[in-house]
């Protein structure tokens, strides 16, 4: 807060002064930093899966703290899982379709997969292994029946519903600068300014908050151990929430600063890296903590992987909004054409 006042005291004074002076930072980056970015379908695809995951994850959290889960039922909280995403569905159509629509265009499909897909896929593998196996584990064939119903009556016409509802909202993104017509060339930058060094330093911090609260809660899941403080949960939810905010609003700024204005990726990435985190740490933990071993266990553990995908789509998105509502706020208080 400090750089930004002195920096917002600095193009105050030069906007005063009648000598013409070459603008510097930020500031002159200003024609291009609202400047749509590339992929937008996909973009929009993970801002909405994002979206959808943390409404998830709240209303998860509203039927803990409520004492809705007991202890020893677990299928309770699967269940109330599958139902929340389901009935979730209409707003990451309203999401991704109103962004896209922003960003002049429109795509459900790739919304709908991004991250059903890859867990759709995982499921059926798994199960397979455990029919093969003979183990418990292996949901029958009405049980099967009764999800892809579920997917089929409820999931999709709620997406579609929420893309209709996002595309007749359609609203023109406000931008306080006007945008070049053509892209400025990005200065070189030191390597440790580079995407893949600025996530690994992003998604450290967040991981340190959470990580002590992984290991009971990795206990639960695939140990004997009963996990029942919700509410410490939930506390440490909002820590992370708030320190990955912090910390993608700093990267943001030391790259606009750098003159580098294709952050609209970069501030998903930062934030979305702590799910990097979690599944190193997830490797860990089943190797070195667990007693897990051979192929079946293995193939099950897979599941986290989904978790993290989720967890870095959820992340991402809130990195992206955070970055979203700080970079206009910093060039409103410019003077720019």
């Amino acid at each position: 807060m400090r750089m930004l006042k002195n920096d917002f005291v600095k193009y105050a004074h030069d906007e005063e002064s009648t000598e013409e002076q070459e603008e510097t930072g930020w500031k002159s980056i200003h024609g291009d930093v609202f400047r749509f970015p590339k992929n937008k379908s996909l973009f929009a695809s993970c801002l909405g899966s994002g979206t959808q995951l943390f409404a998830l994850m709240v209303f998860i959290f509203i039927l803990a703290l409520v004492g809705v889960f007991y202890p020893y039922n677990h299928g309770a909280l699967f269940t109330a899982m599958v139902v929340i995403f389901a009935l979730t569905s209409g707003i990451v159509g309203y999401t991704a379709t109103s962004l896209y629509c922003q960003l002049e265009g429109t795509n459900l499909l790739l919304t709908r997969s991004l991250f059903s897909g890859p867990l759709f896929l995982t499921f059926c593998f798994l199960n397979t292994v455990a029919i093969v196996y003979s183990i418990a584990a292996a949901l029958p064939l009405g049980t099967i029946v009764v999800i892809v119903l579920i997917w089929t009556l409820t999931t999709s016409p709620l997406l579609v519903l929420g893309g209709i509802a996002g595309k007749n909202s359609k609203t023109e993104f406000q931008v306080r600068c006007q945008t070049n017509k053509y892209p400025r060339e990005i200065p070189p930058l030191p390597w440790y300014q580079g995407t893949i060094p600025q996530m690994v330093m992003a998604g450290f911090l967040p991981f340190g908050a959470i990580y002590i609260e992984l290991f009971y809660i990795f206990g639960s899941l695939w140990g004997h151990r009963i996990y029942t403080i919700y509410s410490i949960l939930f506390i440490v939810f909002i820590i992370l929430l708030i320190v990955t905010t912090i910390i993608d609003i700093a990267l943001t700024y030391f790259q606009l600063a750098s003159k580098d204005h294709e952050w609209w990726w970069r501030s998903f990435l930062f934030s979305g890296s702590t799910g990097l985190y979690v599944h190193a740490y997830c490797l860990y933990y089943y190797y070195v903590l667990s007693d897990m071993s051979g192929f079946m266990q293995t193939s099950f553990f897979s599941y986290m992987a989904c978790i993290c995908y989720g967890f870095f789509l959820m992340l991402g998105m809130v990195g992206f909004c955070t970055a979203l509502l700080f970079v206009p706020h910093i060039y409103r208080s410019i003077k720019c054409e």
